[in-house]
């Protein structure tokens, strides 16, 4: 935003690009935010009664300021009202009023109720595939788990009854699983469910053919998805890519042709398995979404699937923005 902008807003900011600033100014550029509004819009309240209601895009901003930078409800509010560069972001003024904890609840929940999170993804991806970056050839598939709190000191005394017990690497783990089906050229998200975080691979397993979006001819996995071509629901014309074992792969004898074949042909498969923990990394580690923030799987697979929506952005901001100059 220039130094006119900034004067109109009545805010007084430093030069200097700090690191947030520069990432919600790619964020400014690539966000659809016309488009977003026009999904949200028609199921906004329209304030005949009581205060007026903030603009959809003002919340909408919030919102993904709230994801991108882990904040509670109440901690929304607080940075609005001290830091400048979220008001800029919201476009909003000093003089104005600025939505509280409540307002800021329930445009989550609308946005829960109206199941609008996967409408968003699906709007990004048709964005994205008029710009030529998904090619929907082939899909590779990947489950991470996300971590809910296990202590019982809250309202209710007791644990989420929808995060279940997962075991990763000889240790226990509370939570959900976020399931995602990415395009194996671009390594953008198409798909994502969301489930307990049951034992083993078999969930793993169950939710493959789920990931799919009916297009791909190719599908990669990783060993935990064994299997997956054989279940009743596979894909027809679709081939599955499944990762080999790591204990046979230890066991090839490389000296041997067909053995060194075969190990080569492993590392190809994961090279193109790589690009599912892209979207992972993001979100995890830029974001900071390692731990479920809400009570309640359907709401943790909503907030899952907007920041994978937005990561997809986020991952494809330099061709967005080469496009747009």
């Amino acid at each position: 935003m220039d130094a006119t902008k900034q004067a109109d807003l009545g805010l007084n900011l430093t030069i200097k690009r700090t690191r947030k600033r520069e990432f919600l100014t790619e964020m400014e550029r690539v966000v659809p935010w016309a488009a977003l509004v026009g999904l949200i819009a028609p199921y906004a309240p329209e304030g005949k009664r009581g205060r007026p209601p903030f603009a959809v895009e003002t919340m909408l901003r919030i919102h993904f300021m709230q994801q991108w930078f882990t904040l509670s409800d109440p901690a929304m509010e607080e940075s609005l009202h001290d830091v400048p560069l979220f008001r800029e972001f919201a476009g909003l003024n000093w003089d104005t009023p600025v939505p509280d904890e409540t307002t800021i609840l329930r445009f989550r929940r609308l946005l829960e109720e109206h199941k609008l999170a996967p409408q968003i993804l699906a709007l990004v991806n048709e964005l994205l595939g008029a710009k030529g970056l998904m090619l929907r050839a082939g899909t590779a598939v990947d489950a991470t788990l996300i971590a809910a709190p296990s202590s019982t000191k809250n309202a209710s005394g007791e644990r989420d009854p929808q995060m279940k017990q997962s075991k990763k690497d000889q240790q226990w783990y509370l939570g959900m699983k976020a399931h995602i089906g990415v395009d194996a050229d671009s390594g953008l998200v198409h798909t994502v469910r969301g489930t307990a975080g049951n034992v083993g691979d078999v969930v793993d397993v169950v939710e493959a053919n789920t990931l799919l979006h009916d297009e791909e001819a190719e599908a990669w996995g990783d060993a935990g998805y064994q299997g997956a071509d054989k279940r009743p629901d596979a894909k027809a014309g679709v081939r599955w890519n499944i990762a080999m074992r790591p204990g046979k792969r230890r066991a090839l004898d490389k000296t041997k042709l067909v053995d060194d074949l075969t190990d080569q042909l492993e590392r190809l498969k994961a090279s193109i398995r790589a690009k599912v923990e892209h979207p992972f990394r993001v979100i995890k580690r830029q974001w900071g979404h390692v731990k479920v923030r809400y009570r309640g799987l359907a709401k943790n697979t909503a907030s899952c699937t907007l920041l994978l929506a937005l990561s997809n952005l986020w991952m494809a901001r330099r061709t967005l923005t080469g496009a747009q100059a």
